[in-house]
C-alpha cells in the first residue's frame, strides 16, 4: 500500500473510459472518520464552468503521470445530478448521485468501507461546545453527512497538549482504503524547517469554527519523532518507528 500525498492527488487527471472529463479539484471526507467519499472534478474545458461529484469508489488506482481512470463514460458524468457547491452535500443528493452512477451507497456498509478496512473512530466536534453527541445537531437536518472540504482544512492549528506545534499543510491519503491516514503539519512558527506527521486517529477534538485540531501529544514528543521527508511517500517501516515512537496502535492488521 502507497500513501499519496493530497497535493499530489489534487490537480490528476481524471479518465472516463472514452476520454478525458477534468481534473481533481477538491476532495471531501467525512468529519467523523475521515473517509474519503468524493471527488471535486473540474471538467475544464470539455463542460465549461461546471464541476462534479465522483465518489472515490468509482475511482482506479492512481496511474503515472497523475491520472485516475474512472470506470464511467463521459455521458454518465455529464448527465449526472447538478450539484451547489454553494451549499451542504446533503444526503438526498448524495442518494441521487450514488443511484446515478449504478454505486451502492457508503452508508449502506455502516462506517466499514468497502474494502473491508476499518478508518479512524468518530471524533468529538467542537461545533457545538459541550453538545451531547448523543442529542440531534440541530444546525443540520437529520441523516444528512458531515463531509467537509480537504482544501478548506489546509491551514487548520494543531495544538498539542502543552502548546501549538503549527497547521495543516496537507494530507496523506490511503487510496486503497480511501481514507485520510495522517495529517502532514508544518512546524514554521515553532521550529522552522521542519514537517511531522500526526495520525487523524490521534486527534481527540476538532474545533471546526476556530480552525483548530488539538491532539494528545507533547510537544517534546513531536520534536523528538523520526524525521519525516515530504518529498516521498513514506514506507511502512517508517510508519512502524512513528506509532512505537508514540506508543500507540497501528491502523494496520
Amino acid at each position: 500500500m502507497m500513501l499519496w500525498r493530497s497535493s499530489v492527488l489534487i490537480g490528476s487527471s481524471i479518465q472516463a473510459t472514452d476520454g478525458r472529463i477534468g481534473s481533481i479539484a477538491d476532495l471531501l471526507f467525512e468529519d467523523e472518520g475521515w473517509h474519503l467519499r468524493w471527488a471535486v472534478v473540474d471538467t475544464g474545458t470539455w463542460l465549461p464552468g461546471r464541476k462534479v461529484l465522483l465518489p472515490t469508489a468509482c475511482l482506479g488506482s492512481p496511474q503515472a503521470g497523475r491520472d485516475f481512470p474512472v470506470g464511467l463514460t463521459r455521458r454518465q458524468v455529464e448527465e449526472s445530478p447538478a450539484v451547489d457547491f454553494d451549499a451542504p452535500v446533503s444526503r438526498q443528493l448524495e442518494a441521487g448521485l450514488y443511484g446515478h452512477y449504478g454505486q451502492t451507497p457508503y452508508w449502506d456498509f455502516g462506517v466499514v468501507p468497502a474494502a473491508g478496512i476499518t478508518g479512524p473512530a468518530p471524533l468529538p466536534l467542537t461545533d457545538h461546545p459541550r453538545r451531547d453527541p448523543d442529542l440531534p445537531d440541530p444546525d443540520r437536518p437529520p441523516g444528512d453527512p458531515h463531509l467537509r472540504s480537504a482544501n478548506e482544512v489546509a491551514g487548520y492549528h494543531i495544538h498539542a497538549s502543552d502548546g501549538d506545534i503549527g497547521h495543516v499543510e496537507e494530507f496523506l491519503v490511503d487510496c486503497e482504503a480511501w481514507v485520510l491516514r495522517y495529517v502532514v503539519v508544518d512546524t514554521r512558527n515553532w521550529w522552522p524547517g521542519r514537517k511531522v506527521l500526526v495520525g487523524t486517529k490521534w486527534f481527540h477534538a476538532i474545533d471546526w469554527r476556530a480552525r483548530r485540531v488539538s491532539v494528545d501529544l507533547t510537544r517534546a514528543q513531536v520534536k523528538a519523532s523520526p524525521d519525516y521527508d515530504p518529498t516521498g511517500a513514506p514506507a511502512r517501516g517508517y510508519e512502524e518507528q512513528l506509532h512505537a515512537h508514540y506508543g500507540l496502535p497501528p491502523y494496520w492488521p
